[in-house]
């Protein structure tokens, strides 16, 4: 059995290089931090990407359309930035971070409300720790100093506040919901969903500082660049070994078939040589015995 064609070692091949190329995802964040805006507000989305940051984009989805990039229409792009000087109602909807290049790494997606409307809540843009106290703010577009407001999570009372504030103490999976606010007088905020996220476990003693999170990013792409690396030269190895091994088997095959019809030939002539002495030999012997047989025949005469 002949070994894999070159054509299909070097698809074997290719495929296996399209394999490496990992594109991780980066953080989106969110200037100011938080999910409601009034009408005329501005916002700035930021893809975090320290060491490409021009390979990331700004997406969302909204009534006026799917998968757009910041630029299509709205928002002002700024390498991995995006600038949104005066916001809309129709600006609401989920937005993401995703790369250039085409691959399907994205960030996780974030929801922003844009109220027409005198009431916003202020709360987390992004999922909160486990364990950790967040803080509601229900702010009124005018008077502009802080009101007294009720608060609400999925639909049921859960409070007031008599500044316009209310403290979630070291929440967990079951303050994930959606929240909005009312102020008297002035009219209710759009509601934002609160997600908490499960605290890492660590294994590190109290007196080691956990690492940051830039330098746990920068190791994880360092790490991947040196995988990356390496595997192109071993695909270049690779592939300068099967071409020799291609070249050195197609003139492997070439010298074996020339030796077999050479054998072919030789021993052809060799079985014709060989039938001749043997013709010979049948006719000697066939005129000595007619000649000892006419000399024995004069004899007796």
């Amino acid at each position: 059995m002949r070994p894999t064609s070159l054509p299909a070692s070097l698809f074997l091949t290719f495929l296996v290089s399209c394999t490496v190329a990992e594109v991780l995802p980066v953080p989106l964040t969110v200037s100011p931090s938080r999910s409601q805006f009034f009408r005329g507000e501005s916002v700035t989305l930021i893809c975090e990407d320290e060491n490409r940051s021009e390979g990331w984009t700004v997406r969302r989805n909204t009534t006026r359309g799917t998968r757009t990039e910041c630029k299509d229409g709205w928002g002002k792009a700024d390498g991995s930035t995006c600038n949104m000087t005066f916001l809309f109602p129709e600006d609401t909807g989920v937005y993401w971070c995703e790369s250039r290049s085409g691959s399907s790494s994205s960030s996780s997606s974030i929801q922003l409300s844009v109220s027409g409307g005198s009431v916003i809540l202020q709360s987390p843009v992004l999922p909160v720790m486990e364990g950790d106290d967040v803080t509601l703010s229900c702010r009124a577009r005018n008077p502009t100093h802080n009101l007294p407001a009720a608060f609400y999570k999925d639909g049921s009372f859960i409070g007031d506040g008599s500044s316009g504030h209310m403290t979630l103490l070291h929440v967990s999976s079951s303050d994930e919901g959606l929240y909005k606010c009312n102020i008297r007088g002035h009219g209710e905020s759009p509601s934002s969903r609160i997600s908490v996220k499960e605290k890492p476990s660590t294994t590190s003693s109290p007196s080691t500082p956990p690492p940051s999170s830039s330098s746990s990013s920068s190791s994880s792409q360092f790490l991947l660049y040196g995988l990356s690396s390496l595997s192109a030269v071993v695909l270049l190895v690779l592939l300068v070994f099967l071409v020799k091994r291609h070249i050195n088997r197609k003139s492997k095959d070439d010298q074996e078939d020339g030796e077999e019809s050479l054998t072919y030939s030789d021993v052809q002539i060799l079985q014709r040589k060989q039938q001749k002495p043997n013709g010979a030999l049948r006719r000697r012997c066939f005129t000595t015995v007619l000649y000892a047989t006419k000399t024995e025949e004069e004899e007796k005469l």
